[in-house]
Parts: structure tokens; sequence; C-alpha cells
């Protein structure tokens, strides 16, 4: 993530370094399995995971000493609500730290998930239509820039071509 955001991000605010760090936060406290295995079961999933990273995140910037100096209050909740991911289409850091969490999924994760046997062509394609509809212009680039694997680049080829069809 660090590393994403300072390529996506050069002069990313304190917030935002921080919301970047910890939007998983603890994210094993709340297993995906957890939940149905439908869309509307991945969404309500992801809706409580981002609030109870929010959560706990605000909790221990505002409650840990060793944090110094402490965090004024407003910037606590600032981070609390980029981790939340609050108004994503007209805030930039918070459209920004989408674009690097969509960075290290095709950078660092792709590959893995892909190989998943309940996950087929068709539906990785899907997949990363959606990752691509959720990134600016900027995260855009830096994903076409990337050192992907032959397989991962097909399956964006395809995509890219079905997304330009639509």
């Amino acid at each position: 993530m660090t590393r994403w955001l300072g390529l996506r991000e050069p002069a990313a605010s304190p917030a935002l370094q921080l919301a970047c760090r910890a939007q998983h936060f603890r994210r094993w406290e709340l297993p995906r399995s957890s939940y149905p295995m439908t869309r509307a079961g991945y969404l309500t999933w992801r809706a409580k995971q981002k609030a109870q990273a929010a959560a706990q995140v605000a909790e221990l910037l505002s409650s840990s000493a060793d944090i110094q100096p402490p965090l004024p209050p407003e910037e606590v909740e600032r981070v609390a609500a980029l981790v939340r991911k609050e108004d994503l289409k007209n805030n930039d850091e918070t459209q920004a730290l989408e674009d690097v969490a969509c960075l290290v999924f095709l950078d660092d994760q792709f590959d893995e998930f892909e190989k998943k046997s309940e996950i087929d062509e068709e539906k990785m394609v899907g997949i990363l239509r959606k990752t691509w509809a959720k990134m600016t212009e900027k995260g855009r680039e830096l994903a076409l820039g990337m050192e992907l694997s032959e397989r991962a680049k097909a399956l964006i080829g395809k995509a890219l071509e079905s997304e330009n069809q639509s």
C-alpha cells in the first residue's frame, strides 16, 4: 500500500497515509466466510469491514499514549472517513485510497485470486472490469505500467476490450 501510495500520491497527507495503512485493520476479525457467498453478502461484508476498521483505528488513534503529539479529533475523524471510503466519487483523497487498493490487488493479489477454482475466466473479466471502473485515469495509468503475468495481461486486455465495446 505504501509503495503504491507513493507512486499514486507522492504528497499524500498524513491522514491519507494512515488510512492507506489502516484500511484492512484487523480484517481477520470479520472473515468473508461469515457472510453469504453472493454479491449482496460480499457488499454487506465489505461495508461492515470498512465500518469496523474505521472505528477501531479511530479508537486507537484517539487513545494511544504512544502517539505524540496526539492527533486532533478532526484528524482522527478524517482518517476514519477515508477508511470508510466516504464520498468516494467526489473526494480526491478517498479516490486515491481506492486507486491504491485496486493497484495492490492487481500487483500483489491478482494471480493467486485468479487461480481459485470457483472463479472462471468470465467472472474474472467481470471483476477486472469493476476494478477498472473504480479507478481514476491516474490509477489506470499506473496499472497499465505494472509488470504483470502474461495471464493477467491477457485477462485485463479482455476486460478493457469488453469495456470499450459497451
